[in-house]
């Protein structure tokens, strides 16, 4: 009811209209003088609400939004599952605070950076490693404390994803407040304690939307540069007891651990009906009467790679978690599922692609101005050395908001690359002109079996 009046409040129309083009477009009129002759100005001084054309809109839930969709597609695309329904243990990255201080080239330099740390006064590591001011969440020294707590010890170094295809070493105790501000250790815990792959993946995202793979801890920016990223992990690892409880902190070397799926189980039953397949606790399946968490996680990471996909909802997928569309056909699960994995073993770097590039001239290595030369598709890092057979389309391909062969060689200004740095350069390139492929075959594959949506 009106606050005002007994007469009940009706639904609100809402309408929308857009203006593109040039603010101002002059000319001169019959006396030349300058004259607004066109461009938005113009037409805004020569239009009202009254003439404006406008589009009725019917905002749905639950974003409400108050700009044209498709709605048909949008309930096409609702049929699909939540990734946060499907993995419902998932996480921020970590923020360490102070990125300088806490995260490294080595596990070698970030051992000798603890080791001088922690036997340092408060504020003599404070002007050395340039910590400013501490902050509500992360103080010098808590962080000192924390790492003298922890013995230190080198089993506390851990490798961590900190952008794509960029793997650095931190010091990890996962205690919150200590050397690293938000550990978030009851999620990165199932990353650490035993072998594991997780998806990475944005739940809202101004950067072109995507998804990566880890094996490792990662940041909160490690595939987005402007939004917060959000880890999945697939397994997760559990005290053996009369009442599983998760990992919070390192286990206890008496310990019985055991591994499950971070996988709902009404999920599994739906696209265990879906396929007509049983499903296995570890590893994969055959993929013909049984399959198991990681050909989920291939199908999974095949169809959010897949390039009809990302343009079909591109819409939908900058504004919450991704959702996964289920597949009845067991030929086409089989085929993304084969697809999916080719793309994780190329992300994780665990299968060497081959080489496309060389680096001919020798030098000192240093990375001084990074640039791209098209016409020869070489990529310079100084004035005379470069990297050779770098494909334009590799170049410029995006893993989320970073262009991976430039943000990778920036991010090493002012160092000289070491052979193990060259190769793995090298690697990166190779790796991104299959990922361009394989994406290009899933889409096909796609198509060959009845295309979006898929049934």
């Amino acid at each position: 009811m009106s606050k005002d009046s007994k007469r009940p409040i009706s639904a609100a129309t809402v309408r929308h209209a857009d203006l593109w083009g040039m603010r101002a477009v002059w000319g001169a009129d019959a006396a030349g003088e300058k004259k607004l002759s066109g461009g938005k100005y113009h037409y805004l001084y020569d239009n009202d609400v009254s003439t404006t054309q406008w589009q009725e809109l019917e905002p749905q839930s639950p974003f409400y939004l108050f700009t044209p969709h498709d709605i048909e597609l949008l309930r096409e695309y609702e049929t699909g599952w939540k990734v946060t329904e499907i993995m419902p243990v998932h996480s921020v990255g970590i923020v360490t605070a102070r990125d300088a201080l806490t995260i490294h080239w080595s596990p070698k330099d970030v051992w000798r950076t603890i080791n001088d740390f922690v036997n340092l006064p408060t504020e003599e590591a404070r002007e050395r490693y340039n910590l400013g001011k501490d902050v509500q969440d992360w103080k010098v020294h808590l962080a000192q404390q924390d790492v003298l707590n922890s013995g230190p010890q080198e089993q506390m170094l851990a490798k961590l994803l900190y952008r794509p295809f960029d793997e650095r070493s931190t010091y990890y105790t996962g205690n919150t407040k200590g050397f690293i501000c938000r550990p978030r250790p009851k999620i990165m815990r199932h990353m650490i304690i035993g072998e594991n792959i997780g998806l990475i993946t944005t739940r809202q995202t101004r950067d072109k939307w995507d998804v990566f793979t880890t094996s490792t801890i990662m940041t909160h920016k490690a595939v987005s540069a402007y939004d917060i990223n959000s880890l999945f992990p697939l397994y997760l690892y559990m005290k053996i007891s009369d009442e599983p409880k998760d990992l919070s902190n390192a286990p206890e070397a008496t310990e019985v651990i055991e591994r499950m799926p971070n996988l709902a189980p009404d999920f599994i039953q739906i696209l265990s009906d879906h396929l007509g397949m049983d499903f296995i606790q570890n590893g994969t399946g055959d993929v013909n009467v049984t399959f198991g968490p990681e050909d989920l996680f291939h199908y999974m990471y095949s169809v959010f790679h897949s390039p009809g996909y990302r343009s079909r909802y591109a819409d939908f997928l900058k504004r919450d978690f991704p959702r996964l569309p289920l597949t009845s056909n067991i030929e086409l699960f089989r085929a993304l599922c084969g697809l999916g994995e080719r793309l994780k073993a190329l992300h994780l770097m665990e299968e060497p692609a081959d080489p496309i590039t060389t680096y001919p001239e020798r030098g000192d290595n240093s990375v001084d101005k990074v640039r791209y030369d098209d016409r020869n598709e070489r990529v310079y890092i100084n004035e005379s050395q470069f990297f050779e057979g770098v494909p334009r389309r590799v170049w410029q391909f995006h893993v989320g908001g970073y262009q991976v062969c430039r943000k990778w060689l920036k991010d090493r200004k002012g160092r000289r690359l070491s052979y193990d740095d060259l190769t793995h350069y090298q690697r990166v390139v190779s790796a991104l002109r299959d990922t361009i492929d394989i994406m290009a075959e899933i889409d096909e594959a796609i198509e060959e079996h009845g295309g979006w949506p898929l049934q």
